[in-house]
């Protein structure tokens, strides 16, 4: 497309400022890098650099036509390493974050497989429940869990996780089922750090600040608590699916669970998707929903 010619080699002149460096980048002469530009500027009839022996600069319609056109050299490159991504072979270090349990149980195992598949790829891995700042850090991904925050962070949905409200047995034999969220401030509730419980009632979406006689950090905890019959404790299912499939946990106030949330892959919008970490961001898609429509 002959609208095309000319706009990489004045970009790159007009950023250094000389013929001969912009011509060193690209690869080419300096007579094909006059060249096009000067086919640049016949096709536009318009003036868009001053050239004399010694220096290069804009005319003020150079400056306007910059702005627009590192824009469509930059996504231009952008297109051409997407496009090498998808063939390219995963190589080097990937250091991601990921909270603890879920990390262990779940991202963990996949990391690993991920490790045999890629013999070339290295991984750092920080299993942390802190929300670290994956700039500072020089993270190159997070997997968080949940509702995200507002944030200049890409994030990509991996899978989704369900909320329950379980308790043992013995407790609601003892204590009796809830059937209404009405009914939760006669109950004993074990609390975790987030302190709110979310649910969903007429389409709305309804929290309930859980009192009881048990606050922990650990979900782990928390579960056993409930295992041994101390209350009622709101918990994802990678925590409790296996406990309700065999009867040693039951779920109650079912009718008004909240929707699913996410799972999500995040990632610094500043820094770009390369082969490793998009295989990795793949991989964990494709492994995670297999778990999930395999129960």
């Amino acid at each position: 497309m002959k609208q095309w010619i000319g706009i990489s080699e004045f970009v790159a002149v007009a950023e250094r400022q000389s013929f001969t460096k912009a011509a060193k980048q690209l690869g080419i002469s300096v007579a094909q890098v006059s060249r096009n530009i000067a086919e640049l500027e016949a096709t536009l009839a318009i003036k868009l650099l001053y050239r004399s022996t010694r220096s290069v600069s804009l005319t003020e319609e150079g400056q306007l036509y910059l702005q627009h056109c590192r824009h469509l050299v930059s996504s231009l490159e952008e297109a051409n390493r997407t496009l090498a991504n998808l063939s390219a072979t995963p190589r080097g270090l990937i250091k991601l974050t990921a909270p603890v349990y879920y990390g262990e149980t779940h991202i963990a195992p996949l990391l690993h497989q991920f490790l045999l598949q890629y013999p070339d790829t290295e991984l750092d891995v920080q299993l942390t429940n802190d929300k670290l700042d994956l700039v500072q850090g020089s993270f190159d991904l997070a997997i968080r869990l949940g509702t995200l925050e507002d944030s200049s962070l890409i994030a990509r949905k991996l899978a989704s996780r369900t909320q329950y409200v379980v308790a043992s047995p013995a407790y609601l034999q003892h204590f009796g089922t809830p059937t209404q969220l009405a009914t939760l401030s006669q109950h004993q509730c074990l609390t975790g750090t987030v302190g709110l419980w979310r649910f969903m009632q007429d389409g709305k979406m309804l929290t309930y600040r859980p009192q009881g006689r048990l606050l922990c950090n650990s979900g782990v905890a928390l579960r056993d608590a409930a295992l041994q019959g101390l209350g009622l404790v709101q918990l994802p299912d990678y925590y409790v699916t296996d406990y309700l499939a065999d009867g040693r946990l039951c779920s109650v106030l079912d009718a008004f669970r909240q929707p699913d949330d996410g799972i999500w892959a995040l990632y610094p919008q500043n820094r770009h998707l390369s082969a490793k970490v998009r295989r990795l961001v793949d991989f964990l898609a494709v492994q995670l929903q297999q778990i999930s429509d395999n129960g």
